[in-house]
């Protein structure tokens, strides 16, 4: 595992876009493509965060305050710099943030199959709260939805 002091958490920014699509398209059979980037950035609802050792991006997040909830849309991190607790560190940046705005819950999507995602986030107190049938359309795969309250 990295230490807090090894990798720093930044504020996206346009010069940015051309690492995180590149872990993106690593990280996801079927990614986002840049101009959903170009708009999240563009876009005041949108709270982006990126991780950064020595300079590079190693991981992002991208989520959204809907009311009193937080909605975690997209997280990853480089293959390289995996279970290094950067992708922990993303999460915790973005509940503190919102905790401390008053937001009540964090909610987010994960794959079925997706059992590293899955553990991490039920190490950091998530629970499966559903399950959006074939919500995943490359594969048909079902998303656990999960929540983590803030209160």
């Amino acid at each position: 595992m990295l230490s807090p002091d090894h990798f720093q958490i930044d504020e996206v920014k346009l010069h940015d876009l051309d690492e995180i699509v590149a872990i993106e398209n690593m990280s996801f059979p079927t990614p986002w493509p840049r101009h959903v980037f170009d708009l999240e950035l563009k876009s005041s609802r949108s709270f982006k965060r990126v991780s950064r050792v020595n300079g590079s991006v190693v991981g992002y997040l991208v989520a959204w305050k809907i009311y009193d909830e937080v909605h975690i849309l997209n997280v990853a991190v480089h293959p390289d710099y995996r279970r290094r607790g950067i992708g922990q560190s993303l999460l915790d940046y973005c509940i503190n943030f919102f905790s401390s705005k008053g937001v009540r819950s964090a909610i987010l999507e994960v794959r079925n199959m997706n059992g590293d995602a899955r553990r991490l986030y039920e190490k950091m107190g998530f629970r499966s709260v559903g399950v959006r049938r074939g919500y995943y359309t490359d594969t048909g795969e079902d998303a656990i939805v999960m929540e983590l309250d803030l209160k």
